[in-house]
């Protein structure tokens, strides 16, 4: 026999290379509980402004929080978000925003609830609870009443808070 007939018939009658086995790979993840605050350019979460009035008004004047449009805050669902707000830049026994270029002062009140009612006011530096329904749309909650004496010279007032939250 021809050596090259025998090596073709040789590669002919040779098993075919066996199929590799298959084996499992684990793969996890763990998820901690945790937050996300985006505020976006300037980082100024957002504004509390009580409007424009005369100089002789006295009524207290309530407004809400308008969030900056860049703010977002979400959180893992089931994680206790809570937030404390500073006493401003101006406090003396209650929060006040100045008069731009002057000592005069309007004093204010921030609350936890549009009812305004007094066990929802914010205290210094106090834990409030946030409650949520959306996880990754949390609001903050919050209110203030500025109380105008009717004795007030003409000016924009204005205060800064710092809010810090916690979970």
């Amino acid at each position: 026999m021809q050596p090259f007939f025998v090596l073709a018939a040789g590669l002919m009658l040779a098993p075919i290379a066996g199929a590799v086995t298959s084996q499992p790979f684990k793969v996890s993840a763990t998820i901690v509980p945790g937050c996300s605050v985006t505020s976006g350019t300037g980082g100024i979460l957002g504004t509390l402004d009580f409007g424009t009035h005369t100089g002789v008004e006295s009524a207290p004047v309530s407004t809400s929080f308008v969030p900056n449009g860049a703010l977002s805050i979400a959180c893992t669902p089931g994680v206790a978000l809570s937030m404390s707000i500073d006493s401003g830049q101006n406090y003396a026994s209650v929060r006040q925003m100045k008069r731009s270029g002057g000592t005069d002062v309007v004093a204010y009140r921030l609350y936890s609830s549009s009812s305004l009612a007094a066990n929802s006011e914010i205290g210094v530096n106090q834990a409030v609870a946030v409650t949520y329904t959306n996880s990754n749309n949390i609001s903050l909650p919050l209110f203030g009443v500025a109380l105008l004496t009717g004795f007030s010279p003409a000016g924009a007032y204005s205060d800064q808070l710092v809010v810090t939250l916690s979970w």
